[in-house]
């Protein structure tokens, strides 16, 4: 069988999930042919990663001024997309126009201009993409979809849904670039496409009008000062004064192969610096955020249905409740999960994690019945064991049949970005917005 020819672009903590699947379990299926980044050093503990790891060959390297030359000479069949969000639909053209499918981290991109760019690429190539919901593969997810499309509570009408971040999580988009609009989005993009995206897949719908309110109320200097607390320090590795700070992350401690733990950030973001300019432990309570960490969001969707959503990222605990009414009757999810930071967690973090615990639940409350609590089936692996299902049906030439139909592509990538690019213009002018006014016929 001959293998597919995978290149990636951007190799921070995300790539790291990939990687490991093409040289690992997928490997008789697929092929590492080139890295593109900013910086060799980070391509280089790829390279040695997969060495030590899998005794695999270094794959080919390329800086992000050479993505062109990179095609050429690789020869991809996919190119995958890892890189700070603002550049994702720089390089799904790019890729496009030279030949190339792409697999995208989500979300698909940032603003209304650069999703029209994109889907013009993708009616003048044909070229295929596919943008990485995982948490449509986790189980909970999973069988909310299931309940709801075999009719458990009727047509739905209304969505509540909640999200937190908690002050490890939630904090740590606030220390590196996504504390940026112009490169993340903010929040209201860059996290909340997941929970867009599931509402989207659930309903079956698309949003029509959305109304945001949204505030920097507890990160940033200005806040920490209303306090009366002083963080004098741009940011925590190599500051003494930041080691009693309990939101201190420090980049200088990790050594070997430590994959998502502290040697990954030593590799990765301090050792890089020289070459990437790229501080990954910026202070969360300094000046330069551009987001906002605290957010109300009411959507209308087309079919109807009316959704109250809210994402706050500073909470003691970590998860989410959602509840989706119907006409027949009312579905609630509830789980309450430990966080996580890419390419960062110790290992003393992990297990403080999971004595904190984990728990799901999910209920059925028919109109006129009795309560049901539904099980949640239990799996392993990263976000609540989505990814490796996830990697199965992108990796596999023959995975097994979905009749989820998970798979998300440009379309399910455009309408979960909608919700987020319209709040962030209601926020900014004060007024409920129409997506089509944005994305026509999205």
């Amino acid at each position: 069988m001959q293998r597919k020819r995978y290149a990636l672009v951007g190799c921070g903590g995300r790539a790291v999930m990939f990687v490991d699947a093409i040289a690992g379990r997928y490997a008789p299926y697929a092929e590492l042919v080139g890295l593109c980044d900013i910086s060799p050093t980070r391509m280089k503990w790829h390279n040695n990663r997969l060495a030590q790891r899998f005794g695999a060959r270094p794959a080919p390297t390329y800086l992000a001024e050479q993505f062109h030359r990179m095609i050429q000479e690789t020869r991809p069949d996919v190119v995958i997309v890892c890189t700070m969000d603002c550049w994702h639909h720089h390089y799904i053209i790019r890729a496009m126009d030279l030949g190339c499918d792409v697999i995208c981290e989500k979300p698909l991109t940032i603003d209304a201009p650069k999703a029209l760019a994109i889907r013009e690429a993708i009616r003048r190539t044909g070229r295929n993409l596919r943008v990485t919901f995982n948490y449509r593969y986790s189980p909970g997810a999973s069988k909310v979809r299931e309940l709801v499309r075999d009719g458990a509570i009727g047509t739905p009408l209304a969505v509540d849904f909640c999200w937190v971040l908690d002050t490890s999580h939630g904090a740590d988009y606030f220390r590196r670039w996504h504390r940026e609009k112009d490169k993340s989005g903010g929040l209201l993009v860059h996290k909340a496409t997941h929970h867009f995206d599931l509402v989207n897949w659930w309903i079956g719908s698309a949003p029509k009008t959305v109304f945001a309110m949204g505030d920097l109320k507890f990160y940033g200097r200005a806040n920490a000062e209303r306090r009366g607390e002083s963080y004098p320090y741009r940011r925590y590795t190599g500051e003494p004064a930041a080691r009693q700070d309990p939101f201190a992350l420090f980049l200088d401690r990790g050594q070997g192969d430590d994959v998502y733990g502290e040697a990954a950030l030593r590799g990765l973001y301090l050792e890089a610096e020289k070459d990437s300019g790229y501080i990954r432990d910026q202070n969360v309570f300094g000046d330069g955020i551009t987001i906002e960490d605290t957010m109300a969001v009411l959507v209308r969707y087309r079919n109807g249905v009316i959704m109250n959503y809210s994402l706050i990222a500073y909470s003691p605990w970590e998860g989410f409740r959602v509840a989706i009414t119907g006409d027949k009757g009312r579905l609630e999810f509830y789980e309450k999960h430990g966080s996580h930071i890419v390419a960062g967690q110790s290992d003393d973090e992990l297990a403080l994690q999971q004595a904190r615990g984990h728990e799901q639940v999910l209920t059925l409350f028919p109109m006129f019945g009795v309560p049901q609590r539904i099980e949640v089936p239990r799996a392993e692996g990263g976000h609540g064991g989505s990814d490796p299902i996830m990697l199965e049906q992108i990796f596999r030439p023959d995975p097994p049949p979905d009749p989820l139909q998970r798979a998300a592509s440009y379309r399910e990538g455009v309408t979960s970005l909608l919700v987020g690019i319209s709040a962030n213009e209601s926020i900014r002018t004060g007024q409920p917005v129409e997506c089509d006014q944005l994305i026509p016929d999205a």
